[in-house]
C-alpha cells in the first residue's frame, strides 16, 4: 500500500483517472463486483471523452480494460482502486470503505490509500508460552498471516528443566534465555516489515518479557492468557478490541491537539486559506471528515467550491485529496475522523505551525 502510494503521488498527465469502488470478500456478494466496476469504467470512458483527446482516450481506456480483465475478485476486500493514464495501468486492494466513484484530473486521487495508511491497523500478535512462540500478523480484525520465517520458536528445555521454570515466581536463567530468542527473532521480523505488537500470553509472563524485549516501544498491549493452541482467527478476534480501544485513545489525543489549536487561534477552515497555508509549507495536521469530498476550480491558485450538481463545472473532482497530498508533501499530516467533532468546522480544519 505505501509502496503503491509513493509511486504515484507525485505523476503529473493530463488524464489520470481514478476508480474506487466498495467490493466484497465472499461469494455470492463478490459476484457483483465485476458488474460494479465496468459500470464505473464506462462513466470513466464517457467522462475522458469530454476532457481529453481521441488517441490518448484509446490508450487510456485500453490499458483500463485490461486492467480491469486481470482482476479476480475471489481476492477482493472491501474496496478496490484502479489507477490509468496513458503510461501506468496499476490496482490495490484495500481493507477500508469507499464511496463508488470516478476521479479524473491532472494527477492520481490516492486519498483513500492514505486514509488506509493512517486510520487502518496492521499489527503483530506475539503469542508466547513458556517454551514455544508463535508470530500472527493482523489487519484490523482479519489475519494477514502467519509469520513462518524464523517462528514458531520452540523452547531448548527438557520436560525437567521445563518444570523447574515453572515452580511459583521462580524464573530459570533458561527461561529468560528462551525468551531473549523470542525477541531477537521478532526484531528480524520487524526489520522487514516493522508493526506494532500485541503479545499474548499469561499475565505472569508478560512482565517478565518486558524486562528482555530490545524496543519495548513497539509493544503496544496485550491479551491475557495461554492462546497457544488457538487458531489465528481466534486470537485476532479477541486482540482486535485491543486494538480498537489504543486506536480510539490515539484518535482522542489528536482531536486534544486540535482543541489547543484552536484555544491558541493556530488553525484556518476557509479553503483558500487552508491552501495558501499549504502550499506556503505551514500546513501541521490537516483534519478531514470522512467521506467528505469537495470538487472545485481551481484557478491563478484560488479555490471556487463547485456543488455536486454542477461538478461538470470544476476541474479538480476533489481538492481536499489536493490539500492532503500538499501537506504530507511539506512535511505535514493528515487525521480522518468519524462521527461529528468537525461538524463545526465543516468537516475539514488545518492546524498550522504559526
Amino acid at each position: 500500500m505505501n509502496t503503491t502510494l509513493k509511486k504515484l503521488k507525485d505523476i503529473i498527465s493530463d488524464c489520470c483517472v481514478t476508480i474506487t469502488l466498495q467490493t466484497h470478500r465472499t461469494l455470492p456478494d463478490n459476484e457483483k463486483d465485476p458488474i460494479l466496476l465496468k459500470n464505473l469504467i464506462k462513466e470513466a470512458h464517457a467522462r475522458l471523452q469530454e476532457s481529453c483527446g481521441k488517441s490518448l482516450v484509446k490508450v487510456v481506456m485500453d490499458k483500463l480494460n485490461t486492467l480491469a480483465e486481470n482482476i479476480d475478485h475471489r481476492h477482493n476486500l472491501e474496496s478496490l482502486i484502479l489507477f490509468a493514464n496513458e503510461d501506468i495501468a496499476d490496482y490495490t486492494r484495500l481493507p477500508i470503505v469507499v464511496e463508488n466513484r470516478v476521479v479524473i484530473d491532472k494527477t492520481f486521487a490516492t486519498r483513500d490509500l492514505i486514509r488506509a495508511l493512517h486510520q487502518e491497523s496492521s499489527y503483530y500478535i506475539l503469542v508466547l508460552s513458556r517454551d514455544r512462540a508463535r508470530l500472527i500478523e493482523a489487519l484490523n480484525d482479519k489475519v494477514t498471516k502467519e509469520i513462518e520465517k524464523g517462528f514458531p520458536v520452540n523452547s531448548d528445555l527438557n520436560p525437567a528443566q521445563r518444570s523447574e521454570a515453572a515452580i511459583g515466581n521462580r524464573q530459570t536463567n533458561l527461561l529468560m534465555e528462551f525468551f531473549n530468542r523470542v525477541d531477537k527473532q521478532l526484531n528480524e521480523v520487524q526489520k522487514e516489515k516493522s508493526l506494532p505488537v500485541i503479545v499474548c500470553t499469561e499475565e505472569s509472563n508478560y512482565p517478565e518479557y518486558l524486562k528482555i524485549a530490545d524496543r519495548k516501544e513497539i509493544i503496544t498491549g496485550k491479551l491475557n492468557g495461554n492462546r497457544m493452541q488457538d487458531k489465528a482467527h481466534h486470537i485476532v478476534d479477541l486482540a482486535w478490541p485491543v486494538i480498537k480501544q489504543l486506536n480510539k485513545e490515539k484518535n482522542n489525543q489528536r482531536l486534544a491537539e486540535l482543541h489547543i489549536a484552536v484555544n491558541s487561534q493556530n488553525f484556518l477552515t476557509d479553503f483558500n486559506e487552508i491552501w495558501q497555508a499549504v502550499n506556503g509549507g505551514r500546513g501541521k495536521t490537516l483534519f478531514v471528515k470522512k467521506g467528505y469530498f469537495q470538487p472545485a476550480r481551481l484557478e491563478n491558485n484560488s479555490i471556487e467550491l463547485i456543488t455536486e450538481e454542477n461538478s461538470v463545472n470544476s476541474n479538480v473532482d476533489d481538492i481536499i485529496d489536493e490539500m492532503i497530498e500538499k501537506n504530507l508533501d511539506l512535511g505535514g499530516d493528515a487525521v480522518f475522523i468519524n462521527g461529528e467533532e468537525l461538524d463545526k468546522f465543516q468537516g475539514l480544519v488545518l492546524v498550522t505551525r504559526y
